[in-house]
Formats: C-alpha cells, structure tokens, sequence
C-alpha cells in the first residue's frame, strides 16, 4: 500500500508518499505560501521523473492537497498511475491533549478532540485539521490517521507532568506537562534500544536539538519525563524560544517596557533563545560562524545551548538511574559535532568519551563513544515521516 503523509501548517503543506512494501519514499515536495499567492516543489524519487518547482494558485489546502494529487497521479511528474493506489493518508498532528496515546484512525470524535485542544495547540492544531478536512474532501473514503506529537509522552507518571501550582488547575484547564517531539523521540529511542541490542530494561536520553529542542528520557521504550511542557516554550533554550526561565521576569519585563501580555510572550517565543543572546540569527550556522570569528554574544548563546543540554541529561540519568545511552537527533543534534563534542565534554564527569573522528559525522545513524566510554553515545537521524507511515499503514491494515 501507498500512504501519503501530510504535515499542514498554517500557509505550508508538507508531504511525502512511502511505498509500505518497501518503506521507501517515492515522492516528497511541500506547497508554500497558501492562502497568499503559491508555489508547489514536487520530487518524484522514482522512474526518472523531473521535479516540478512552480508557483501556482494556492487559495486554500484543499487546491494544495487537489495540486498535490494531481502531479502524484500526472503522466509526466506522477508515481502512481491512478490515485485509487494511495490506500491511505497519515497527518501529523501537534496536540492530543490528554486524550490520545497513541495514533488513530480520524472520525467525527477524533476531530472535534483536536478542535476541543486548540486552546493548548492555537498556531498547529487549526492547521492540522485543515489539512485532514482538506483531504477528506479531495478524498472522499481514503481513511485517514492522525499521529500525535504529544501521544509518546503520555507514559509520564503524575510526578513528572503536573506543575506545582493549584491542583485545580489542572482539573479545571488540563494545565500539565505534555511535551513535544514525541514522534522523533519515539523514533530515536526505538533505534538506539535495537543498537544497544534490545536489553531490558534499558535507559535512553534522547536530545532532539535544532531550531526547536527538546529532550526525553525513556525507560524500556516509554517516555518518562520530557523538557518541554504546556507549551513547547518550556525546557531548552531554542532557536527564537527562550525555555525555562524565572516566571517573574515575563511581570518585570512587561512593566519596565510597557509591554502587553501578548507582546511579552511574542518576545519569549520569537524574538529570544539563541537569536534574543547571540543578536545575530536563530539559525545556528549563523551564530556559530560568528562565535568561530570571535564575537562574545553568538559564543555565549551557543554556550548556554550546550550546557543547558548537558544539565538536562545530567539530570534524566537521576531520573532513570543510570543510562545506557545517549542520543543526539533532528538538524543540529545530527549535524553539529561541536555540539556534541562540548555536551561530551561536560559529561565526562560520568565517563563519556567521544571518538573525535567518529564525531566528524554528520547526518548518518553511527556510535560515536570510544570503547571505554561508561555511556554509549549514538548519532540517529530522526525519520518522524516513517513512524507516520508505519502507524497509518498497521492502523488502515486492522
């Protein structure tokens, strides 16, 4: 079975088509600028076709999804003969609340579910649905599944989601810890529990670091306590986001600078993290090329990144007692080896070691520990579409 997996932002639509018999990806491209004016990249990986990179009329994801289908199933671009051999669609959906742990197949309850948490998920929960009813009407009777960033992190115990502030907030407004990127950690911990040979029991820190950060420590293949929260706000510092800081700075911030509640929090989700210290950008590359030219504040943003990453591994060893490995993931995790080298270096404490060769690496699935290092330390690329496929693909089979 071919399944396509769409991932709905607000104005962008991602997708890529796996072949289930092979697990191999036969199409990906993304429609941009929806809403506003258009453009469609379409890649065709198979039979030799010509990729297709156009601006073209995008008023609404349904014409995007409709654009989508129709280079899919095209003579020239296509790599299926006839839509009727896309068995299924898979979504990425941002929040579940605290009503799904694992994926499901979309029906009327399920989408009034990711309705009833757009409060928690207001910028990718109206996206996601208007993805899913998008496709539901270009595809009348294709099934449809939705996959939840939040789903992973369910396991959880009590101690590690709820905050300490009035329990009934909780009970009133569902305020807990509910973290993010939980298909990517997912993933990760799945590969590096088969690397380290599928012991029981076994103890992984997985660090999904890019533009957005996060990271999880998993028992035994379950998540038990993650960085970011409510909110993917909370945890590591980020790209543009500012993580964990003092709740008392977002009052004195807001009085001295005469800012609104809605101005403050722009500022702490877009205009801080690496980008608020550093001055310079929220892309890494950036700031790491002015750090390497000797500017003090992009060495600094860089430096609080690294040892915050290390702080919260260092606490998730308490937190599972002990650890048999630790995972770097997702664009800067996969691709930065100062990144590593430096969080490796802070660990050491606990007998990390790191072959620097090994370490030169980057984007490939590879063990860079040294044989005498007391923790296993791996490189996997995160395939977030693949867990799509694979869990679209066993639910539409049931």
């Amino acid at each position: 079975m071919n399944v396509l997996i769409i991932n709905a932002g607000s104005s962008s639509l991602k997708y890529q088509v796996y072949d289930m018999t092979t697990e191999a990806v036969i199409a990906k491209g993304i429609c941009e600028r929806i809403g506003i004016d258009g453009h469609l990249k379409h890649q065709p990986l198979v039979n030799d076709k010509p990729v297709f990179n156009e601006d073209i009329d995008l008023p609404t994801h349904s014409e995007a999804i409709a654009a989508v289908l129709e280079k899919l199933a095209s003579a020239e671009y296509g790599v299926v003969t006839s839509l009727t051999e896309i068995g299924a669609v898979g979504h990425r959906v941002l929040h579940g609340g605290q009503a799904f742990s694992e994926s499901v197949l979309i029906d009327d309850s399920v989408m009034a579910a990711i309705e009833d948490n757009i409060p928690l998920g207001p910028l990718h929960n109206p996206a996601n649905l208007m993805g899913i009813r998008a496709c539901q009407a270009v595809m009348p009777g294709v099934p449809q599944v939705a996959v939840f960033d939040t789903a992973f992190h369910q396991t959880m115990p009590e101690k590690a989601y709820i905050y300490a502030i009035p329990y009934e907030y909780y009970e009133k407004y569902n305020v807990r810890r509910y973290g993010f990127h939980g298909t990517s950690h997912r993933y990760v911990s799945g590969e590096a529990i088969a690397m380290l040979g599928n012991i029981p029991n076994s103890r992984v820190i997985t660090c999904h670091c890019g533009n957005g950060s996060s990271i999880a420590a998993v028992l035994d293949g379950k998540c038990v306590d993650t960085t970011m929260g409510l909110t993917p706000l909370e945890g590591l510092p980020m790209g543009t986001r500012s993580g964990s800081i003092d709740p008392a700075i977002i009052e004195f911030v807001a009085n001295n600078e005469e800012m609104t509640r809605e101005e403050i929090f722009e500022v702490l989700n877009k205009k801080s993290g690496i980008q608020g210290v550093s001055g310079v950008s929220s892309d890494f590359r950036d700031v790491e090329a002015k750090a390497a030219e000797g500017d003090h504040r992009s060495q600094l943003a860089l430096d609080i990144f690294r040892y915050s990453v290390a702080k919260y591994v260092g606490s998730y060893m308490i937190t599972l007692g002990g650890v048999d490995a630790i995972v770097f993931t997702a664009g800067l995790g996969e691709n930065s080896p100062e990144l590593r080298e430096a969080v490796a270096e802070q660990l050491a404490c606990f007998g990390v070691r790191i072959d620097a060769e090994k370490n030169k690496l980057r984007g490939k699935q590879v063990e860079i520990s040294t044989p005498d290092s007391a923790i296993r330390v791996f490189v996997i690329p995160t395939n977030e579409e693949l867990v799509i496929a694979r869990d679209t693909n066993a639910i539409v089979e049931k």
